[in-house]
């Protein structure tokens, strides 16, 4: 174990989100650390949208630039590791690492986002990102007016379904087994000629991620160019839970406008504390949680 290293504050992950929170206390003139080993949720999409200034930028151009910036604050420290346990101490936490390190800090930030759990489809994680994705203010564009597909069912489905028909009218809700919905969006679907296949699905055939056809479990299939889906996720890090951050119902860490968890001393931003992903999302409470953690700092030393 090597020695301990002292920070006044430690940012547990180095994407979006975290490389904000950095540089908003970069600019403080605050001692930080960031830990990341280089592999955010979006690495394999191939344009980023939405985020204004690189709209339809390689997601990873956007970091690797953040990131020199971020550096070039001399109190900013980064290291290419993983962080696996933290534990309270006094005066704050004390972090250690997949390669033997020990840090400590009076404050932590965790931009560690989400691991999404894929489903039991033949080349769904290929098609994942590129032509089978989340969010249609991300994606949809891109995708407009295209034959498309929403592999969900019930609320899910017609939550996806209100906001896709703006940008195709050709759309069809692949269930993957009995439809769910009530009387009401039955009539809904039908107004909007959204129709429902039934059938199980069980791959996906594509070219290079882009898709070609859905095939279903009686080895029938369906031609799309497209497809949404809303997958369930853990938390890429177990260690906000393990210090006592409470998480909410929808399994994403609690946080007040502040960004600040329901643990003293400890924030999170990003995909990890946010239902709505997105770059420019992860951007905004990554610095929303710096400012705050410094604020916090200011405050106590004042």
């Amino acid at each position: 174990m090597n020695s301990t290293a002292h920070f006044e504050i430690i940012v547990v992950g180095g994407s979006y989100a975290g490389l904000s929170a950095a540089m908003a206390l970069g600019r403080s003139l605050r001692s930080v650390l960031l830990i990341d080993s280089g592999l955010p949720c979006n690495r394999y999409t191939p344009h980023a949208h939405n985020f204004i200034t690189h709209d339809g930028v390689k997601p990873s151009n956007i970091s690797e630039q953040a990131k020199s910036q971020v550096l070039n604050y001399p109190s900013v420290t980064f290291i290419d590791d993983v962080a696996i346990q933290g534990v309270k101490s006094d005066p704050g936490f004390r972090i250690f690492t997949k390669k033997g390190k020990e840090f400590t800090a009076k404050k932590l930030i965790f931009a560690t986002g989400i691991k999404d759990t894929m489903p039991d489809i033949y080349n769904f994680s290929s098609c994942w990102g590129i032509s089978v994705v989340h969010c249609p203010y991300c994606h949809g564009y891109e995708i407009r007016h295209k034959k498309t597909a929403i592999i969900s069912n019930g609320e899910q489905a017609m939550h996806l379904a209100s906001l896709v028909l703006n940008l195709t009218k050709d759309l069809v809700i692949l269930t993957s087994g009995k439809a769910n919905f009530n009387t009401d969006q039955i009539l809904k679907l039908t107004k909007n000629n959204i129709t429902l296949i039934e059938k199980e699905v069980a791959g996906i055939e594509h070219e290079n991620g882009y898709i070609k056809n859905v095939v279903f479990k009686d080895n029938s299939k369906e031609d799309f160019h497209a497809a949404y889906a809303s997958l369930p996720f853990t938390q890429s890090s177990d260690i906000p839970d393990l210090l006592g951050c409470q998480l909410n119902e929808q399994g994403l860490i609690k946080v007040d406008g502040m960004q600040k968890t329901t643990v003293d001393g400890v924030f999170a931003c990003g995909d990890n504390s946010l239902r709505a992903r997105s770059i420019a999302n992860a951007v905004s409470t990554g610095n929303m949680a710096g400012a705050m953690a410094n604020m916090e700092l200011a405050q106590e030393e004042f």
